[in-house]
């Protein structure tokens, strides 16, 4: 296992992460819901897509390497832009939607409500396509998958614990604006490797 690599994806999905509406929906179903087994449906999704996402980057991975970095670098492009640009119209979103399509669970029904609302949520989700580019670029998709999904359940723990404190020390739009620098580092670093 590379642990630069590792390190690499836990720090890019994290920063990723943190402001997406994955968050705002772990946040806001941890104050309805009993918080440990929103964490533990919220974790199952994550891991489920993660899966996906490393599946589809290894099936990238074997596309002509110049391919894959180019493609690389515009989605890592196309990430600062989507982050930049959420951070800019200081979109808050309150996450109440979530807990209106997870129902009134209890217990057991509670982690499947949770893991059913992520996953719905993390579809076509930029800390996805960002693994997706990153098991593509690295071909490293046991790494990969172990750093991205550290990263979101420590951001979904995050959520869970002591979400509505963060939210108060640090505003949503830096975390987009970190999020967006991160996106355009690894686009900068990919694009040297294609043309350095």
């Amino acid at each position: 296992m590379d642990i630069a690599v590792l390190a690499l994806t836990f720090g890019a999905i994290f920063v990723v992460e943190l402001p997406d509406k994955t968050f705002l929906a772990t946040l806001v179903l941890s104050t309805k819901y009993r918080p440990l087994f929103v964490w533990i449906g919220v974790g199952l999704a994550f891991a489920v897509q993660t899966a996906v996402a490393v599946t589809v980057g290894k099936a990238a991975s074997l596309l002509p390497e110049d391919l894959v970095r180019g493609l690389a670098m515009l989605m890592f492009l196309a990430g600062a832009v989507i982050l930049f640009r959420e951070g800019r119209s200081h979109h808050r979103e309150s996450g109440e939607e979530f807990i209106e399509k997870a129902g009134d669970p209890h217990g057991a029904r509670v982690i499947l409500s949770s893991f059913l609302v992520l996953f719905a949520a993390e579809w076509g989700d930029l800390s996805q396509l960002l693994t997706v580019s990153l098991v593509a670029k690295y071909d490293a998709p046991a790494t990969v998958f172990v750093g991205a999904l550290a990263a979101l359940l420590t951001v979904s723990g995050l959520a869970v614990v002591s979400g509505r404190a963060l939210m108060r020390v640090v505003p949503l739009h830096a975390l987009h604006y970190v999020g967006a620098g991160v996106c355009l580092l690894l686009a900068g670093l990919t694009g040297y490797e294609l043309w350095g």
